[in-house]
């Protein structure tokens, strides 16, 4: 009888043993799904490139990685714009200018100045040819930011009032990296 029992015990611990494993690696899952929900919905955003205004630097379908806890920022930055406008749709474009700032385009020779300095701006496919109903000069006014695509002449942009000033409180966030097309993670 003792023998039987034994194998009783055995069965039932290699049994234990095996729910044990199933458990330690259902709650590692189960953590690691949480702390990609807690990074993608507070720390980051997913947002897909749709449009060529961004072009060279951002493809129709790429997939960014969004910090949306940023509260400065930069002339360069990348930002998603949620900004209500006519076009009923959010936006990617590089910020050219912040509050403070006066912009002045050539559109003679495509070169942009924002202060009196002329821009380099080596991410551009092709110099600024494209007119909109902004008259510059212009001053970008507290709390907002003047922003345009790297496709300067396929671009909607702050250039029009159809978008105009962008208020910093509708900058979802800044496009920190690519993570689709897999391996074009760096965004120039």
């Amino acid at each position: 009888m003792r023998v039987y029992f034994d194998e009783v015990e055995n069965t039932y611990s290699e049994a234990s043993k095996s729910w044990k494993f199933v458990y330690s690696w259902l709650d590692s899952v189960i953590f690691a799904l949480v702390v990609i929900f807690v990074v993608f919905t507070v720390l980051f955003r997913v947002v897909g490139v749709n449009g060529r205004s961004m072009v060279p630097t951002l493809h129709n379908g790429d997939w960014l990685a969004v910090k949306a806890i940023n509260m400065h920022y930069d002339r360069g930055d990348i930002v998603v714009i949620t900004q209500p406008n006519k076009l009923n749709e959010p936006l990617i474009k590089r910020i050219v200018a912040v509050a403070g700032d006066t912009v002045d385009i050539n559109f003679a020779d495509g070169t942009v100045k924002v202060n009196d300095q002329l821009l380099k701006e080596d991410y551009i496919a092709e110099p600024t040819n494209r007119m909109f109903d902004v008259a510059f000069p212009v001053t970008v006014p507290e709390g907002c930011v003047f922003v345009m695509g790297d496709n300067r002449n396929d671009s909607l942009d702050s250039r029009s009032t159809i978008i105009g000033f962008i208020d910093t409180r509708y900058l979802l966030g800044t496009a920190e990296f690519r993570f689709f097309p897999v391996g074009e993670w760096k965004i120039g």
